[in-house]
């Protein structure tokens, strides 16, 4: 499995890629312009993310926009949306209406809030398909 962790706090950064490592190659970006290109260039390469761990709260451009411009690239490319990029936003905020946003809008395939909890997100990614 390959995953792109996109996080600008730096202890989230290392929880998820500790979380993670063992399950796959990851990829580290600190902001969601750093994230899109990161998406692009793998996909470029025929080397895609199975897997992009996006925060909703990050400097340059967000995760909704990041995520809305992943979301283009694929269908760009012509990817069915069944085979899009697996998606999780993860942030601090639990309001209603950035859930909304993530899901309806952006196209996340699931959102966690932080503090990071392990075994929810290695559920998450059962579910998903990409680990056992």
């Amino acid at each position: 499995m390959r995953v792109l962790i996109a996080e600008d706090d730096f202890v989230a950064r290392r929880i998820l890629k500790e979380i993670l490592s063992p399950y796959g190659d990851c990829d580290v970006v600190v902001d969601g312009e750093e994230a899109v290109r990161a998406f692009q260039l793998a996909q470029d390469e025929q080397n895609a993310y199975h897997l992009v761990c996006l925060d909703i709260m990050m400097p340059n451009l967000d995760g909704q926009d990041a995520l809305k411009r992943i979301r283009a690239l694929e269908t760009d490319r012509g990817i069915d949306k069944k085979a899009e990029t697996k998606v999780i936003m993860i942030t601090a905020l639990s309001d209603p209406k950035t859930v909304f946003n993530a899901f309806y809008r952006g196209g996340a395939t699931a959102y966690i809030v932080k503090p990071i909890d392990k075994t929810k997100l290695l559920n998450e990614i059962r579910q998903f398909g990409l680990i056992s």
